[in-house]
This record gives C-alpha cells, sequence and structure tokens, in this order.
C-alpha cells in the first residue's frame, strides 16, 4: 500500500480541526463538564464539521442513494443515523407513509425538520418522526411506532459509529424489520486487504473521536451477512452486495453497498 494512501486522512483530519476547533473550545468554555463526558464532547466537536461535510458527503453519495434507496424504499421507512435527514431527498414520496429518522445527536433533529418540510414530511401529519435513540435500543424504537416493524430500513455511513455492532445489528433487524423487509446500506468497511486494514486499524482511535465515533476498521457488511434466526438459519431471503463504482482496493474508506429482503 502506498504510504500517499496510508497517510490520506490527514487532509481531512486537518479540515476537521480547522472547522471544530474554536466552536468546541467555546462550547468547554460554556459547559465546562463536557471535559468528562467524552460522547457529549465528540457530538461537539463533530456537528460543526458536520454543517460543513453533511452536505458534501451526500453529494458525493448521490449516485449510490438514486440507485439504492429511491427504486426500492417503500411504507414506513427508518433511517439509522440520519444526520440531518439528507435520505429524505432520495424517497419517492408516493410510496412513503412515514420517514422515521433516528438521530441521537440532538443537534441535528432542527436540520431534520427543515429538509423534512422542503420534502413533504411533517410532525404534524405524522409523515415525520425523529427519535433520539441509537440502534442498539431497538425495543425504545419498536415501542415508538406501536411495535409496528418497519418496511424499509436505510443505513448510510451510520453501522462504524454504533456501540456493540453486532448485536445492536442483529437485533435491530431481527426486533423492528418486517418478513419481506428492505434493508438498504452503504457502508464504508474494513478492508480485506491486510495492509490497508493495518492501516485503517491504526487511524481509528484518532478519527474516531474527532467524527463522532466514526470507525474505519469495522466489518459491518460481514455483521449484515451472518445474521440468523433462533434456529441458526440465515434470516436472509435475498440478499445482494456490490462495490462503489470506481473505487480503488487500497483505500481506508473502503465501501460496500448492499441490498437484502428479511425471509
Amino acid at each position: 500500500m502506498k504510504l500517499s494512501t496510508a497517510f490520506g486522512i490527514f487532509p481531512d483530519l486537518w479540515w476537521g480541526l480547522r472547522i471544530a476547533f474554536w466552536p468546541t473550545c467555546i462550547a468547554i468554555w460554556q459547559s465546562p463538564g463536557l471535559l468528562l463526558q467524552p460522547q457529549r464532547l465528540s457530538q461537539t466537536f463533530f456537528t460543526p464539521i458536520w454543517d460543513v461535510l453533511g452536505a458534501v458527503a451526500d453529494q458525493a453519495c448521490r449516485p449510490v442513494k438514486e440507485k439504492l434507496i429511491t427504486p426500492y424504499a417503500y411504507g414506513t421507512v427508518l433511517d439509522l443515523g440520519a444526520g440531518f435527514g439528507h435520505t429524505m431527498k432520495y424517497l419517492d414520496r408516493q410510496k412513503i407513509t412515514k420517514y422515521v429518522a433516528l438521530e441521537p445527536n440532538l443537534k441535528m433533529h432542527d436540520r431534520i425538520r427543515a429538509i423534512g418540510a422542503q420534502e413533504g414530511y411533517k410532525e404534524s401529519d405524522g409523515s415525520l418522526l425523529i427519535l433520539p435513540y441509537g440502534v442498539q435500543d431497538s425495543s425504545a424504537i419498536l415501542s415508538a411506532l406501536n411495535n409496528t416493524p418497519f418496511d424499509t430500513i436505510i443505513s448510510i455511513l451510520t453501522l462504524c459509529s454504533i456501540p456493540s455492532p453486532k448485536q445492536s445489528i442483529t437485533n435491530l433487524i431481527r426486533d423492528t424489520l418486517k418478513t419481506g423487509g428492505l434493508f438498504l446500506y452503504y457502508e464504508h468497511v474494513l478492508s480485506p486487504k491486510q495492509d490497508v486494514a493495518f492501516w485503517q486499524r491504526l487511524w481509528t482511535p484518532l478519527w474516531a473521536f474527532m467524527f463522532d465515533g466514526c470507525r474505519l476498521d469495522r466489518p459491518s457488511h460481514l455483521y449484515i451477512d451472518e445474521i440468523g434466526n433462533d434456529a441458526g438459519e440465515s434470516i436472509w431471503k435475498e440478499s445482494k452486495v456490490w462495490g462503489k463504482e470506481g473505487e480503488p482496493e487500497e483505500h481506508l474508506h473502503w465501501h460496500r453497498i448492499g441490498r437484502y429482503i428479511k425471509a
């Protein structure tokens, strides 16, 4: 692996530091207790970064989202780690009854509402619901929907940052996705190339702090593929996984795209 690729994340880290340093310092000055709450501190640091990066990342993912989300998502949709709610822009409004944004970072919620208003999703008519939970809170998620499972679950660059990922993903799919429901994802994952994986693991602690828990070294695609039922059989009736067009194999952000149907 070329050293230029191995150290290729540093421009991103420097860019993030320049954007978030002073807003974070001000937040700490106003609330010194942040220093004793690593998760809140990381969220505080990440929020001004996502103010800028959110639209850029959305634009970069547009071709993938248009092919993955627009033709397939339907019914009641759960958007994992919704961020600002950019997924709403790729949903066919005629096929969607409710958009549920799962976003534990409360600083993102006002932007979700703003994008929702633009795309025709409102809390007032029940077509928009914002839940301040994480992926690991499957029972609370289902309770908020009166124990009605979802037709579609979407994960866009989210599974890299959730706690206890394998168990959380398994419980979520088992508990909240209906039989015949769709699970759609676009995630950066651990590379199968050992030299790339070495650098992913090396940089992950620093990257995770600056980008709200995002890990470069997580094999989320394998966790999804391995989900089974109580009998140990695959929970999936159908699955298709592919890579990002034009992406080199030696890439610290190595992506997988998947479309699954629950048995």
